[in-house]
Formats: structure tokens, sequence, C-alpha cells
């Protein structure tokens, strides 16, 4: 198979592929978590992979991994609750309702699932770090729990930095 030469088209087809890899793991969780699923979510996974291997491509290539995780939960949180007014609210197909879950919105989102994305995403991170590094040759960050200490940020030995 020879490769495309363009590198808008190549951009393309990576995000592509990302997108197909990410609504078919997401699809995967909610049947493995309830029995089934809906295309929507599908979709919803897709755009939340997407955004989630963002975070690395577009804004600090090391950010600390637990604030990767939290803006993944908050991208997650969110496409669910858009994907949920259009799909549950406005063409009634109710594929979910959290009412009956304690600290939900509109019975869309709630606080319980925002927890259960906040550690989910970090399998979605190391994937889709995994699948840009294999697939398509980008470079694997370094990562760090909490803290990403500055290049030019040494420590002495008695505990004082050289700033």
């Amino acid at each position: 198979m020879t490769k495309p030469n363009s590198p808008v088209l190549k951009e393309i087809i990576k995000l592509l592929l990302l997108f197909l890899m990410g609504g078919m793991i997401y699809f995967a969780i909610e049947v493995a978590y309830k029995g089934d699923s809906h295309y929507s979510m599908f979709i919803t996974g897709g755009a939340a992979f997407l955004l989630i291997g963002g975070i690395n491509c577009y804004f600090d290539r090391n950010m600390p991994l637990v604030l990767q995780m939290l803006c993944s939960a908050v991208i997650i949180t969110l496409l669910e609750f858009i994907s949920g007014v259009i799909v549950n609210i406005w063409l009634h197909l109710n594929v979910w309702d959290y009412s009956s879950i304690p600290m939900n919105f509109m019975g869309q989102i709630c606080l319980r699932f925002f927890a259960i994305w906040f550690f989910v995403s970090l399998v979605g991170i190391f994937l889709d770090d995994f699948f840009r590094y294999r697939m398509f040759g980008e470079e694997m960050p370094k990562y760090a729990v909490f803290k990403r200490k500055n290049k030019r940020e040494r420590v002495r030995i008695g505990g004082y930095s050289d700033k």
C-alpha cells in the first residue's frame, strides 16, 4: 500500500483512524458495563478520543498525568452532556437517564460517572499515545504523575534550587 504524499491527507487519515478506534473502545466500554450501547456513543467516543489525544498535541506535551486525566474527564463529561441533550432530550431516544443517580445534571451527566471517566481516561491517554507512536511515528511523551520538573530547574544537594 502506498503512503499518501499530502501532509493534509496524512493528518485526515490519522484523525479518522483515531476517531474509529476511540469510537470502538467507547462502544465496547458501554457494552461491557451495561450490556448494550447506542451508535451515538460510538460518535461520542471517537470525538472524546480525538480531543483527549489533542491535549498532548496542542498543549504541553509533558503535562502531568493527573491534569491530563482531569482534562479528559471534563472533555468526556461535556461530550456526554452534549450528546445526551441531543439524543435523549431533543430526539427523545432515551438512551440513558441518570436522574435517579445523586448529583446529576438534567439526568444526562453525574458526578459518579465524572469520577469513573477520570480513572478510565488513563487508559485512553496511554492508548492514544501508543497508537500515535506505533502507527504514526509520533514521539512518546514522558509521563509524570503530578509535576513535571522544568529542564532549567536543578536541585542542589542541600535542597535549594539554582534560581
